[in-house]
């Protein structure tokens, strides 16, 4: 497989513009819009840049490159502290008890409140994988290679973790949790408001957004039908973060209603079960693993096949080509 990780770089503005007019709506770490795109990159060369190892309020972007032919065919993003440039809203479904003695009758509701919890969280976001290139696990590549970074910069990121979900998306590109919650207030389609959040942030939210909880009940069928699910194409994606160790705790997105999924940071599998070692030889043989090198911008992961070897490891010529090394270069790998 020719498929490598790699930090993206100015020249692939237009590849991830063309990627992000594919994603059908909904997905606002990706928006399709040049400016905004271009403005993500300048802030990835930053982070990319900076030689302190502080949490700071970082964003990395990532690409999958073809390495035969240069194609950019997948992106994702790493956040390292949300809600630092403008507030981290999301919904928390909550519960509100209340007892009758008269009737002798307990009644439970259900609530959506309004909350910074997440506040200075790490996120992993913004991964689109071209359709073209559906197959043969470069999606499990894409979301991993992120833990693999953060596990290489850990010192960069905070101790607790999120994942937003796209939520349901009707066949005209709206969103039935925001026409039932948000779109009464705002008097705009769900379009318009995800394409304005997506290039000037969410503080018209909290500017707009009633502070009180609100009623599931009082919803229409279908935006509580929404509430907590995933759009159908991140089903996987889904249970993919649910493998890592990530986990729905009831905060969901205050614009499509999907369930954003949180995790401890060393919890994380991929995480976790990192294991740094040097590359003693070259041999093709051994299990296929995930496997990253480098640091910051110079940071590359493949799949490849590693075997324990005295001094470190083994690594298939082929990866060791994808990550540009040679024997006496550390690695790091994980069970794929």
């Amino acid at each position: 497989m020719s498929f490598r990780i790699r930090a993206a770089r100015d020249e692939d503005l237009q590849p991830l513009y063309e990627m992000a007019k594919l994603t059908g709506g909904g997905f606002t770490n990706l928006p399709p819009d040049k400016p905004a795109l271009k403005a993500k990159l300048e802030r990835s060369h930053e982070a990319f840049g900076r030689t302190d190892d502080a949490v700071r309020d970082d964003l990395y972007v990532l690409v999958l490159e073809n390495a035969e032919t240069g194609e950019v065919r997948g992106t994702c993003q790493i956040f390292t502290q949300v809600g630092q440039r403008w507030p981290f809203y999301s919904y928390r479904i909550g519960t509100i008890t209340k007892r009758s003695e008269e009737l002798g009758r307990t009644f439970r509701s259900e609530t959506l409140n309004l909350v910074n919890d997440l506040e200075g969280a790490s996120e992993v976001g913004g991964l689109f994988l071209h359709p073209g290139e559906r197959a043969g696990g470069l999606g499990m590549l894409l979301a991993r290679s992120r833990y693999l970074f953060i596990a290489a910069h850990r010192a960069r990121f905070a101790d607790r973790i999120l994942a937003e979900l796209r939520g349901v998306i009707d066949e005209a590109g709206g969103s039935p949790f925001w026409d039932g919650v948000a779109g009464r207030f705002f008097g705009m389609n769900f379009q318009a408001a995800d394409e304005f959040n997506a290039t000037h942030g969410n503080q018209f939210i909290a500017d707009l957004m009633p502070k009180h909880p609100i009623y599931i009940a009082m919803l229409s069928e279908t935006a509580r039908a929404s509430i907590g699910l995933p759009h159908p194409s991140g089903r996987a994606a889904m249970r993919m973060l649910e493998g890592e160790g990530f986990a729905h705790d009831g905060y969901v997105d205050i614009f499509d209603g999907g369930p954003t999924m949180t995790a401890r940071t060393d919890a994380v599998k991929s995480i976790r079960e990192a294991t740094a070692a040097p590359v003693a030889a070259l041999a093709d043989d051994g299990d296929s693993k995930l496997v990253a090198t480098g640091r910051l911008a110079e940071f590359r992961c493949a799949f490849g096949k590693v075997a324990t070897s005295e001094g470190g490891v083994t690594l298939d010529p082929a990866c060791a080509g994808l990550l540009g090394i040679e024997p006496g270069a550390t690695v790091l790998h994980v069970e794929r």
